[in-house]
């Protein structure tokens, strides 16, 4: 099925009637028909923002705050909204091939204390050459970002360079 955005499919009365596809384990439902998932796979639309993505969450799954695993890969998301942080159980975030071009976008995760796995390769903002370093150090809890280990060196190297910055910073607004 293909969305233009949230906030239209929740107007769709066939669109919330769609039945996801299976996967290797049978769908259970409970005794209102939503979905015990804690998994939530929306890749490979044309998804511009999250804006209803509660609403959606709301109307397929038992459970949406015991969300661990969110797939928005694939999409036109131009941003990262901050009701992502709603989702405070949220383990893994895909966002790659995706259009989000402000680096800056990913500190509003930084209060996701349980997020520890994040994609957001085959954006605009992998192009800046502090990408991974800003990544990690924004979302101190990581384990994998881009479906690679992020290693104790890394997490300190990026701390180091994160003291760096901000000294140099600091060291100018002093100046001024």
């Amino acid at each position: 099925m293909q969305l233009l955005n949230l906030s239209s499919f929740q107007l769709n009365k066939g669109a919330l009637a769609e039945v996801p596809r299976s996967g290797l384990r049978p769908l259970k439902t409970n005794s209102k028909g939503k979905y015990q998932s804690c998994s939530f796979r929306l890749s490979n639309n044309s998804i511009p923002d999250v804006t209803g993505l509660q609403y959606i969450l709301s109307h397929f799954l038992a459970q949406p705050s015991k969300l661990g695993w969110l797939d928005l890969s694939f999409n036109k998301i131009t941003c990262i909204d901050p009701i992502l942080c709603e989702l405070s159980e949220l383990r893994v975030l895909y966002l790659h091939g995706n259009n989000i071009w402000n680096l800056s976008d990913v500190d509003q995760l930084r209060e996701m204390q349980y997020l520890h796995t994040i994609t957001l390769h085959g954006n605009a903002i992998e192009t800046n050459i502090n990408y991974r370093n800003h990544v990690i150090t924004a979302l101190p809890h990581l384990k994998k970002m881009d479906f690679s280990a992020v290693t104790r060196e890394q997490q300190v190297l990026a701390n180091v360079w994160h003291h760096c910055r901000n000294r140099g910073k600091n060291t100018r607004e002093s100046l001024q």
